[in-house]
């Protein structure tokens, strides 16, 4: 290996750490020189889609199972705590935590069952989920109060000896308590999927007959995947409901779908950070250009389009495969 080599890969560190140091300032700092309330909700929807993609990509990038039941799940962690909140008088926080242990033991009962069968036929079962509960919302008005929805529902404080130090009635308030919340979960995520479980997550993905041969558990590790983003939905989807103040069927909209799965698809299924950095890209983007849903919804489908001709893989493959190249020459 040449001497610029050497070099080139000993700056990447500090490079990195200078990166992740920049980033993570404009993060935490945002709501102090942000220009309007809005920006920073914008940025706090972000942060949602982040975490809710994240669990999409566990399943789909590592697990390698395409799954329509991130967005039920969503929605799923939105009335868990909607309903806990009004008619049990949980706290919030605890309605959230709770939210996303029911979505993992739906993921479990559901999986159980999609899992025994093909992948194609996986993918039909997460469909037909989403579609049942979005009807259950619509439906059963005794429970969900139908289209109506359930109204009222107050933001979470955080509170120390008593004394409020964020209040989610605020928009920079809530977008810390989002942002901590969500950095909270996709670093858990992240150091899980760096573990020999993640790493079980890829060898499944890529040939299940020969991680068999190594002893894996094919049937147990795509369910661990399913439950985790289950889990990780269903803890966005439960805290979100308390931006919105509001829950109702319109929480299983299929543009939410669309949203996740094109963040996942151009990010790169299995790239971590890609996915992340896609997520603010496409909630920002439509929100600042000031489109209407149907033209969202047009835009989306070019960048598809774009993606899969020229980056089948995605940015994050499109990177890595350059990154190959790059080391191949300095060998």
């Amino acid at each position: 290996m040449s001497a610029a080599a050497v070099s080139l890969g000993s700056s990447k560190p500090s490079l990195r750490l200078a990166g992740l140091g920049i980033g993570a300032a404009i993060l935490l700092t945002l709501p102090l020189w942000s220009p309007s309330n809005y920006v920073t909700s914008v940025a706090t929807l972000a942060i949602f889609f982040a975490v809710a993609s994240t669990g999409l990509n566990v399943v789909y990038g590592y697990a390698g199972l395409l799954s329509f039941a991130q967005v039920g799940f969503w929605g799923l962690g939105a009335y868990v705590s909607a309903l806990l909140v009004t008619d049990l008088g949980f706290s919030p926080w605890t309605a959230v935590i709770c939210a996303g242990l029911v979505c993992v033991a739906a993921a479990i009962i559901g999986g159980l069952a999609a899992l025994r069968v093909s992948r194609d036929a996986f993918v039909v079962v997460t469909l037909s989920f989403s579609l049942l509960l979005q009807l259950l919302a619509r439906s059963w008005t005794s429970l969900t109060r139908g289209a109506m929805g359930i109204p009222g529902l107050a933001p979470p404080q955080v509170r120390f000896s008593g004394i409020v130090l964020l209040d989610g009635n605020s928009a920079g308030d809530f977008y810390w308590i989002a942002l901590g919340s969500g950095a909270l979960v996709i670093a858990a995520t992240y150091w899980l999927l760096r573990s020999r479980i993640g790493r079980a997550f890829i060898a499944v993905n890529l040939d299940e007959h020969l991680a068999r041969s190594q002893g894996i558990s094919v049937f147990m590790h795509q369910l661990s995947a399913f439950a985790l983003s289950a889990l990780i939905g269903g803890l966005a989807g439960g805290l979100y409901v308390f931006k919105l103040g509001i829950v109702d069927p319109g929480i299983f909209d299929i543009y939410y779908t669309q949203m996740m799965l094109i963040i996942v698809i151009v990010g790169g299924a299995g790239h971590f950070w890609c996915v992340l950095l896609m997520s603010i890209v496409f909630t920002a983007l439509p929100e600042f250009l000031r489109l209407a849903p149907e033209l969202r919804m047009i835009l989306f489908g070019i960048v598809l389009i774009i993606t899969i001709q020229f980056m089948p893989q995605g940015l994050g493959g499109l990177i890595a495969e350059r990154r190959s190249r790059m080391l191949r020459r300095t060998e």
